[in-house]
């Protein structure tokens, strides 16, 4: 990675120019600043220094993004004020920093031991001849004051649930770019971006051999689903999302749902953490989509989630999608009411016994597979659902535990 000062983009505008006072080093930057493969499009988000940019990397599109406007404004790595790190920080010691920075930026510190995230980023960070310069080392610890480019990049192995990090330079990372949701759009994601063909043969597809637009939403559905399993199961801890709304999610062109914009996301310590407050009702206890209750003789809220990733996306989500007004003369047939009602039970699932292993309570895992059963049939029952379909062939979930 060569480092490079990136401060002279004359094509960027100014209020979303990524700015970069000093030298810095990143997979992205020598396309960046020398050969000038990134063609700013345009700015997408600029608020509190935040910024995210539409951009062609090698004419592919990106999305560039910082939690920050200015590289000077991330802490830098205290050690780099005392000794000079190309003589004295090994590769094995900036493994071990970052590690710990991971596990703080995640809320993840206490529990089981750091082996299987030390292994990870030990990966990522592959050990060398020569030590990391104060550039590579100011440049990575920029990344990982984010929390989202820290999440994204733990879980880029592990799930094809969240958007992929492709590159970096200094304080501004990639990821890739994908077809995001819109509240105002009826099927949330704009179906016609993508290009997904169905089974051939008579009566197997619709026109054209493609899926029609009601297919292909009982399909993204099958994947919020395949989501909220994951999530809820597939960690070592819980992953909590409290900020679901069509605009934080996106499709590939398989219909994979993913995860966009995860800066409320949050493992189950952390969460508790956070819910855990001072509270003189149950209204004291909401943050964002994530609620508890309140108990009124210790004025504490409980640190357990009383609501979950499926209820809230049911109500954001399915509903809409599956609502009487939006199916028309559909919204009469036997697996479309049975759809419509498992999906306002997912609605309304009140808080139960939590399971040992402080997962989902049995009805809302009951409520999960009522919705998983009526999604395949209305794919394989084209009769039933009134347009063709292809057979959805549920997928057996391989758990990819992190110990944390």
């Amino acid at each position: 990675m060569s480092a490079c000062c990136c401060s002279d983009q004359k094509y960027v505008p100014l209020s979303c120019r990524p700015s970069f006072p000093g030298s810095v080093t990143g997979d992205m930057c020598e396309d960046l600043c020398v050969h000038g493969l990134v063609e700013y499009k345009r700015c997408l988000y600029y608020e509190n220094g935040k910024k995210v940019i539409e951009a062609r990397w090698r004419g592919n599109p990106v999305i560039l993004k910082s939690k920050l406007e200015n590289f000077s404004s991330y802490e830098p790595l205290g050690i780099l004020d005392y000794q000079d790190p190309v003589e004295e920080l090994s590769p094995l010691d900036v493994v071990s920093y970052a590690t710990l920075e991971v596990r703080n930026s995640l809320g993840l510190e206490d529990g089981a031991g750091n082996g299987s995230l030390a292994r990870r980023w030990g990966k990522k960070l592959k050990p060398r001849e020569r030590s990391y310069s104060r550039a590579e080392l100011a440049s990575l610890w920029s990344l990982l004051q984010q929390e989202e480019y820290t999440f994204l990049r733990v879980l880029q192995d592990l799930s094809s649930h969240v958007a992929k990090v492709l590159g970096s330079c200094g304080h501004f990372y990639a990821v890739e770019f994908l077809s995001a949701g819109h509240a105002w759009d009826q099927n949330i994601f704009s179906l016609e971006e993508v290009s997904v063909s169905g089974p051939q043969g008579p009566g197997r597809a619709g026109a054209r051999g493609r899926w029609t637009s009601r297919e292909m939403v009982h399909r993204i559905a099958l994947s919020f689903l395949d989501m909220v399993w994951h999530f809820d199961n597939d960690f070592t801890h819980k992953l909590h999302l409290c900020d679901i709304k069509p605009e934080n999610f996106a499709i590939r062109k398989d219909l994979t749902v993913v995860a966009i914009d995860v800066d409320m996301a949050f493992f189950e310590p952390k969460m508790r953490d956070i819910l855990d407050q001072n509270c003189s009702s149950d209204e004291d206890c909401n943050f964002f989509d994530c609620s508890s209750r309140c108990n009124l003789d210790t004025r504490r809220c409980s640190p357990r989630r009383s609501n979950s990733n499926l209820q809230v996306i049911c109500e954001k989500i399915f509903r809409p999608w599956f609502s009487p007004t939006l199916l028309g003369a559909k919204a009469g047939l036997p697996l479309q009411v049975e759809l419509q009602r498992a999906v306002q039970d997912c609605s309304e699932a009140q808080e139960g016994s939590e399971d040992d292993r402080g997962g989902e309570a049995a009805p809302r895992r009951d409520v999960h597979q009522r919705l998983l059963n009526i999604l395949s049939r209305l794919l394989q029952d084209g009769g039933a659902s009134g347009e063709g379909g292809g057979t959805w062939e549920t997928r057996s979930h391989v758990h990819t535990a992190l110990n944390f």
